[in-house]
């Protein structure tokens, strides 16, 4: 009887410490003893994103619209001039980034959710000024919107609008379908796609769709649900997480010109229990090289590049919401495969690499905060 009692009490424990990664061929992936120490910095309501200067202060975004700048020591100022955001659900101010140049320019991009006529929304993109003022706060002027979601829809789910520049200069923009489905195929709407721009907003003309005109001019890739980071590799290969519906999150290498099937496809079913016909089903939509069921929520992601935790250079850190966890992912070429899940103890929105190799997470919610993670010797509990 003791022996029985020592198996069963084995196998829950490992049913606690495991969980199922569906692109693994059905192999279980562990919980991994975290080789950092998680330092908290500063508290913030709501943080949704952060951004470096060069400075080494960090520019955190909060959902209900508001610009804080976080200097060396944990004070942070407020940044002035933050436009009107329509807040609620998943909606309100979202990511933050700066311009290549901007040492010299001082221009920053600003996404967030902007309210229409009829209560409909969109997500919007924003370019500003960024001065900085001597009493640790600053101001944004010459705000212009150059970038905005076709059309607003009602709802308060799905916006995505992640930013990134890549090496070329070029601006994308994660554009998700707003809990639509159907606009991620249709190339009327900019809904459920990746928007490559240049820095003014206006269209290259080395984009997969430019001759089309419109909207569809935008459009890197489409049949997107809701994407929520983006990262080059040292190898110059794009990289996106999204959600899924009920099951089926994604890491997807982006190819020009793709479609990767949503809503005709994913490894995942709709919420109400209809079943979505699986990728291999369809084989003419670009599949994800890592897909999880059940899901870990991604919110951002990085790809490594480093000197801090060098076991991890051009390994990908993905945040995750419902799995309280940084999950990182190990790249063969253009395969992929999670390698750890590290457990947070809370709701990861996004994590950051600073200029110093540093790695910096944001929880999620009210009193969210900023997490600094240095290498430890050995594992250090939060």
């Amino acid at each position: 009887m003791d022996m029985r009692l020592s198996m069963l009490a084995s196998i829950a424990l490992l049913g606690i410490a495991c969980s199922v990664c569906s692109a693994c061929n059905g192999a279980t992936v562990q919980a991994a003893s975290k080789p950092f120490t998680a330092s908290p910095v500063a508290t913030f309501d709501e943080p949704w994103a952060m951004a470096f200067l060069p400075d080494g202060r960090v520019l955190v975004t909060e959902k209900k619209g508001a610009l804080k700048l976080l200097a060396v020591g944990g004070i942070a100022g407020d940044v002035r001039g933050v436009p009107k955001v329509a807040y609620g659900g998943q909606g309100g101010f979202g990511d933050i980034a700066l311009h290549p140049h901007f040492a010299d320019n001082h221009v920053v991009y600003l996404s967030y959710a902007e309210e229409s006529e009829g209560g409909t929304r969109g997500a919007v993109v924003a370019r500003a000024k960024l001065e900085l003022d001597a009493q640790g706060g600053g101001a944004l002027s010459e705000l212009a919107v150059i970038w905005r979601q076709v059309p607003k829809v009602s709802g308060n789910g799905h916006y995505g609008h992640r930013l990134l520049f890549g090496p070329d200069g070029k601006l994308w923009i994660t554009s998700s379908e707003r809990q639509k489905f159907d606009p991620a195929q249709d190339m009327k709407s900019n809904l459920g796609k990746l928007v490559r721009l240049n820095d003014d907003g206006s269209v290259p003309a080395d984009n997969p769709f430019a001759k089309d005109g419109g909207v569809a001019a935008q459009v890197w890739s489409l049949g997107h649900r809701n994407l929520l980071g983006l990262a080059f590799d040292e190898g110059g290969k794009l990289w996106e997480v999204e959600m899924g519906p009920k099951g089926g999150d994604e890491l997807n290498l982006i190819v020009r010109g793709a479609n990767y099937g949503y809503p005709i496809v994913s490894n995942g079913d709709h919420y109400d229990g209809r079943d979505i016909p699986d990728h291999p089903t369809r084989p003419e939509f670009a599949a994800p090289k890592v897909s999880w069921t059940p899901v870990i929520s991604p919110s951002s992601l990085v790809i490594y590049s480093g000197t801090q935790f060098p076991d991890w250079r051009g390994d990908a850190l993905i945040s995750g919401l419902s799995s309280e966890a940084l999950v990182r992912v190990e790249f063969d070429g253009e395969g992929a495969r999670e390698a750890a899940r590290y457990d947070m103890g809370a709701r990861i929105r996004a994590v950051k690499q600073a200029p110093d190799g540093t790695l910096w997470l944001l929880e999620d919610g009210e009193h969210g905060r900023l997490l600094k993670l240095t290498p430890s010797a050995s594992p250090t509990p939060l």
